[in-house]
Order: C-alpha cells, then structure tokens, then sequence
C-alpha cells in the first residue's frame, strides 16, 4: 500500500483534502494510506515566498517528500477579487498579517469592499496542487470556481473565506453547502480530482 503524505498545517484543509481524494480512490480501488503533517512533529515548514500558487505548492510539497521520505501532495489555493486587482490571491491565508485568523481575514476584505457595488465584486477561488517524491514531480493539476462575495458572512461550513463567497450556482455561499456540493464544485475538488487521475496512472505503473 503506498504511503502519501498530504502536506498542510492546516486541519479543516487537510481533512477536506482526505475526504475528496479518499471518496475519489475509493470509486477507482486505489490502495493508498494518507498520512498528515502531526504525524511528523519534527519536520521544518518552508518559507511559502512563491509568487504564484503553483510555485508555493511544489515549494512546499519538496520540502515535506524530502523530509519524509514520502510522496507528498500539497496545495496552495487562495481567493481573487476583481475590484482588489487579485487581492488577496496567494496571501489568502496572511491577508490580515502572518497571525490572522479566518475571522480577522474576512473582515479586511469586507472592510476593502465597502461600498463596492454587488455587480463589482466578482471572484474566485483558484488552486494549484502537486504530487512529488521530492526530486521528481509527479503530477500536478489546477482548479477555479467563480463566484462573487457577499456583503456578510452566511453559513456554518466550510472555512476560510466560504461564508463570504457566493455561488450563484446555488444561490449559497460555501460555507451554507453539503460537503458534497462544495467538493463537486470547489476549486480544491477540481484540482485533487484531476490529480488523482494522474496518481492512479502513476500506482498503476508502479505496480508489480
């Protein structure tokens, strides 16, 4: 059974990410054990200075495969706002300082939003995520959902900017869908779906 690590500090996205990829293996047989960053108290989190998601996934995926020993997925994804010229776009997670919260981030973006028209604030989520052993990337993939933000926080779900971001789709934010909506939809789903593609060829390649 191969071993992948999948590389964030992050709880509710490393949980997100096991729940996309495990019902995803789990249509396709795929023999994989995920493993998660706590389980390697002793690793040193890299400097995420990439200027581009893409950039900061591999960074961050080369570090933890070459500390591990392990294949390791990572992302980096983030929220775009048109009318802030990208804001907060690869420091999504920093946006309110390098100590913010999901609370102290959404509340800048409203605060820079404020009196922006309903028609003007369009945006999306977008994610790059990677498969490496450290020395040889594996698979990469992208995803994007378009959306707008709303003028308040509506949903209990989800985390990050979800209960700010709208789907027309639905009529919902992110934070107000089923796991599984949001995980049909989401720029994250997007992206581990067409990476597992890549995965399954890859073990299948592997295999004896």
């Amino acid at each position: 059974m191969r071993e992948i690590l999948l590389a964030t500090g992050n709880p509710d996205k490393a949980r997100e990410m096991e729940e996309i990829l495990s019902f995803a293996s789990a249509r396709g047989g795929l023999a994989i054990r995920w493993r998660r960053l706590a389980e390697f108290p002793d690793v040193r989190e890299p400097v995420e200075d990439g200027a581009t998601f893409h950039a900061n996934a591999e960074l961050k995926a080369r570090s933890y495969a070459l500390q591990t020993g392990l294949w390791t997925i990572a992302d980096d994804s983030g929220l775009e706002v048109d009318a802030l010229d990208g804001e907060p776009g690869v420091r999504s997670a920093r946006y309110a300082g390098d100590q913010s919260d999901y609370q102290a981030n959404n509340r800048l973006l409203l605060d820079r939003l404020r009196g922006t028209p309903a028609d003007q604030r369009s945006a999306r989520f977008r994610c790059a995520v990677v498969l490496t052993d450290g020395h040889t990337l594996l698979a990469r993939a992208e995803g994007t959902v378009e959306g707008h933000i709303a003028d308040t926080p509506r949903g209990n779900r989800g985390f990050g900017y979800d209960p700010l971001f709208f789907v027309p789709e639905f009529g919902l934010t992110m934070a107000e869908l089923a796991p599984e909506q949001k995980h049909a939809i989401s720029h994250r789903g997007q992206g581990l779906r067409r990476l597992r593609d890549q995965l399954e060829a890859l073990l299948s390649e592997n295999s004896p």
